[in-house]
């Protein structure tokens, strides 16, 4: 085996190549603690992301921890209000949160981060091995300031990542990344180096059981409703870990039983050679036990390493979040009888907005990233949401986490079997026969890299100008009037039979990705066509 890599990247290419090759993490190690070099910091949607030993790195770390507390000692008015404290001194006072998922070398970056932390006068929660709804939940339960929780969510096992969540438990809003991006890049440019940070003393605390009592002071889920179901009832349910932070979780919440099974529970930082995310590719072990299953009631989900991403299957069919989302919004407001709006991601299946309509639930949309879904989700919202997801596998509920929450994702679907009396499959059918069947999907096309950035953002905006509300467009050979023209994220097209087309630019990428949702399944390639014809256009006018 090689053993003189010239950097971590290397190191990894041979890894993730033949992943019994474990012995390289040692080398990977070695570029990470040693590795000085700086590395531009942006926290995307979901926080800051990078290759471990490349530019995921202790010395980055650190630097992106310290432009943190720097943000807290200046008691910038618009970070205090955000983060929901008074001054730095309450920060100190109220404390922090920090944890990580099973990324290698997670507890060793946890260390660093609670070092610099107890270093400025911080009290410091470490939560070990945690996902990230239960940082959240914790968060309110502990009254923190804050928390910040070491993962890059669904990304490869190279991966490394930094969240950041203010006191009210969701991902951190501009007002706050803003400011960590200017002073992590500041100390960058300057190329700081910081010395390692020893953390001291650490109090654990333990999330999963702050997360049940928050279950139970919140009442969105009844717990002991699912724990009878599954004593009662001739059933099986199959969770698959995936290797990731949500190992033991569900027993400890809902007890052991011979009728749940858990799949990939062990370590593993290369998640066995796969993508650690939920996939229809991921879920064929879990399918197959639920085929081969002889119980009545059938349940599989798959989540990411860090728990905030959930896909369902009954044994019959593979159920998205585009169709579960709606069936929570049907299950919590006809079932359940809660009240409010619906919020999804602009890109997400109509199927709710159906639902919504002949339910007067107002639909609320919003650009791509759970963190828009902070104004329905807060307690004094003026309209709270009953469900928010986005088709991205996320979702949280009524009086629920500003996270997303896979574990909210399994629990609500136990919850609706027991109440429905029916499995997930049967119970989406049911719905559509009332409200419409809808056949969503999504894929893309590459332009040339000149047109990255705003260029093509530019180029693309002039699609709304073309195809207004009430122009006519021909798909498939049938005539087709838009309904409606939504900007928030993209452009999305709603036509009078409530198929619809979204062309939204990549921000870093010379992409154009598409999301559409057909009224049939053989209609989709002609939405996707149409899609295409007018990206085309309007590169082409540009």
């Amino acid at each position: 085996m090689k053993k003189d890599f010239a950097n971590a990247s290397e190191c990894w290419k041979a890894v993730l190549a033949d992943v019994s090759n474990t012995e390289v993490l040692t080398y990977i190690e070695k570029f990470a603690r040693e590795n000085t070099e700086p590395a531009e910091i942006v926290f995307g949607t979901s926080g800051w992301r990078g290759e471990i030993g490349t530019d995921y790195t202790f010395n980055n770390v650190r630097v992106v921890t310290s432009a943190i507390i720097s943000m807290f000692k200046s008691s910038d008015p618009e970070v205090i209000r955000a983060m929901g404290v008074s001054d730095f001194e309450e920060i100190q006072q109220r404390g922090v949160i920090v944890g990580h998922d099973n990324r290698f070398l997670g507890a060793d970056f946890a260390g660093e981060v609670i070092g610099l932390l107890q270093n400025a006068g911080i009290k410091v929660w470490y939560a070990g091995e945690s996902p990230t709804p239960e940082f959240s939940a914790g968060i309110e339960m502990l009254n923190a300031a804050c928390c910040i929780n070491l993962t890059p969510s669904h990304n490869p096992a190279n991966y490394g990542g930094y969240k950041f969540n203010p006191s009210d438990g969701g991902p951190a809003g501009p007002e706050i990344t803003k400011k960590i991006e200017e002073g992590a890049n500041r100390m960058m440019n300057e190329s700081v180096v910081l010395p390692p940070a020893e953390p001291r003393d650490v109090e654990r605390v333990d999330l999963t059981e702050l997360y049940i009592r928050y279950l139970n002071e919140r009442k969105t889920i009844d717990l002991d409703k699912i724990k009878k179901f599954i004593e009662s009832e001739d059933c099986i349910i199959c969770i698959d870990n995936v290797h990731g932070s949500t190992r033991g979780r569900i027993q400890k919440i809902i007890g052991d039983s011979g009728k749940i099974h858990y799949l990939r529970t062990d370590d593993d930082y290369l998640f066995g050679g796969v993508a650690p995310e939920p996939s229809d590719r991921n879920m064929e072990n879990l399918a197959r036990m639920l085929r081969d299953s002889s119980a009545k009631f059938k349940l599989g989900v798959i989540l990411d390493p860090d728990g905030d991403r959930i896909r369902h299957a009954d044994g019959t069919m593979k159920i998205a979040m585009n169709y579960f989302g709606a069936m929570a919004l049907h299950f919590l407001k006809v079932h359940k009888g809660f009240t409010g709006v619906a919020a999804k991601s602009v890109g997400t299946s109509n199927l709710v907005n159906a639902i919504a309509e002949k339910l007067n639930v107002p639909i609320r949309e919003t650009q791509v990233g759970f963190k828009n879904f902070r104004p329905y989700m807060i307690r004094q919202a003026r309209e709270r949401a009953i469900v928010c997801f986005e088709e991205s596998d996320g979702i949280s509920g009524f009086n629920h986490t500003l996270e997303k929450d896979a574990l909210f994702g399994i629990l609500l679907a136990i919850e609706m079997m027991a109440v429905t009396g029916k499995n997930l499959g049967d119970y989406l059918i049911d719905i559509m026969d009332e409200f419409g069947y809808y056949y969503p999907d999504r894929s893309g096309i590459e332009v040339d890299r000149s047109l990255a950035g705003e260029e093509l953002k530019q180029r693309l905006s002039v699609i709304k100008e073309k195809y207004k509300k009430g122009t006519d467009v021909t798909i498939n050979g049938n005539l087709r009037t838009i309904k409606d023209v939504i900007t928030v994220d993209g452009t999305k097209i709603v036509f009078d039979d409530g198929s619809w087309l979204m062309i939204r630019p990549s921000g870093t990428e010379p992409k154009v990705r598409f999301y559409i949702e057909a009224r049939t399944e053989d209609e989709k390639k002609a939405v996707f066509t149409l899609a295409e014809q007018i990206t085309k256009e309007a590169i082409s006018a540009g």
